[in-house]
């Protein structure tokens, strides 16, 4: 199959294009490498800077459409799969309907069904928009919703979604937002990741916590770093000869993972039922999630008995308290580790995950 992938997100594309070629088919990834993280891309669409980079970036698309014509699937990883203005991606969106054959809209993160649903019918107890019944009103969240609903994005998302063959989501939370509204093309398929060789885990515990923690400082709040990096610096202080608490800030992907190596665990995403890319790559090297592990995650991926994500509620109280567990019990780590890899394995692997968009592909 000729397979066109369109944007990027946590290198999901990048990652899913790896296992497709090695099932045979011909992929090309065009995206603009998820701004600064600058995962791989045959095709760069990255906006220039500057106050004609719109202009100069929808000159290149219009150029390279003639290109994008005649795969037998093409990809969207988000409605807004250009750095360009809603209006001008609806038409891109119908040229690339005509001259091609299937369509997937992929729910892996922020668009309008996930901002609607969690800030109105809220299907979930916690979300990045919601605290129960109560919607959060953090900066970032409050921009969300004014961004997505009432606007050209909410139209352009509500166009590709009835207008898609189908549509994929990656996380458990994605699919409860699609689902209701469109039952019979929602399909879950969990997050890509390249599996390596299994990690060297010692038998004996650690002597102390080796935790990670990576910050993006405009999207602190809004993913919940702010507080679980709070509560990390709380059991440090009650705890220093237990815990190590490594920081980093902003790094490319690459350069993210080889600082990551060697953590024994790492808190990532408060407000996530499920651990999203980052946490899973680290889970792939053998290090614990602290984060988002709901029984509804195990649920979707009919997982009843590696459950190695240490799951947090989205409070201090509840990061503090998970983590004060284990830094006092530091014989559970050699396992959690173990398991972590193990998860990754059965659920992620990019080979595993590949076949079954193929399969997908292939009923459409």
């Amino acid at each position: 199959m000729r397979i066109l992938l369109l944007g990027e997100y946590s290198n999901v594309h990048n990652t899913l294009a790896k296992g497709l070629r090695q099932l045979g088919h011909t992929v090309t990834v065009v995206s603009n490498g998820d701004f600064w993280k600058n995962y791989p891309r045959d095709i760069d669409v990255a906006r220039p800077s500057g106050r004609l980079g719109g202009l100069r970036l929808l000159a290149k698309i219009y150029a390279l459409l003639p290109r994008l014509r005649g795969y037998d699937v093409v990809q969207f990883i988000n409605p807004m799969f250009f750095e360009l203005k809603a209006e001008r991606l609806s038409s891109i969106f119908r040229y690339l309907k005509k001259h091609n054959k299937k369509l997937i809209l992929c729910g892996f993160g922020m668009d309008y069904y996930w901002v609607d649903t969690c800030s109105t019918t809220m299907p979930l107890r916690y979300s990045d928009f919601n605290i129960g019944s109560r919607l959060r009103q953090n900066e970032e969240a409050k921009a969300e919703r004014k961004d997505w609903i009432g606007t050209e994005k909410e139209r352009l998302n509500i166009l590709m979604a009835n207008e898609c063959d189908a549509i994929v989501t990656g996380l458990y939370e994605y699919w409860r937002c699609y689902e209701p509204h469109f039952p019979k093309k929602t399909v879950f398929i969990p997050f890509p990741i390249v599996v390596g060789e299994r990690p060297n885990i010692p038998d004996t515990p650690p002597d102390l916590l080796n935790l990670f923690i990576g910050i993006s400082k405009s999207r602190s709040a809004y993913k919940g770093t702010d507080i679980m990096l709070r509560a990390a610096e709380t059991v440090k202080e009650h705890y220093p000869d237990k815990l190590n608490l490594k920081l980093v800030t902003g790094l490319p992907f690459d350069e993210y993972v080889r600082t990551m190596l060697g953590s024994d665990a790492i808190m990532d995403q408060l407000y996530s039922y499920t651990p999203s890319m980052n946490p899973l790559e680290a889970m792939a090297h053998g290090i614990i999630c602290i984060g988002g592990g709901e029984p509804e995650n195990y649920a979707i991926l009919n997982e009843t008995v590696l459950h190695p994500i240490i799951n947090v509620l989205p409070t201090y109280e509840s990061c503090v308290e998970e983590l004060t567990k284990l830094v006092n019990n530091l014989s559970l780590i050699p396992s959690l580790r173990r398991q972590s890899y193990e998860y990754v394995c059965k659920h992620h692997d990019f080979i595993k995950v590949a076949q079954a968009y193929i399969e997908l592909y292939r009923g459409l």
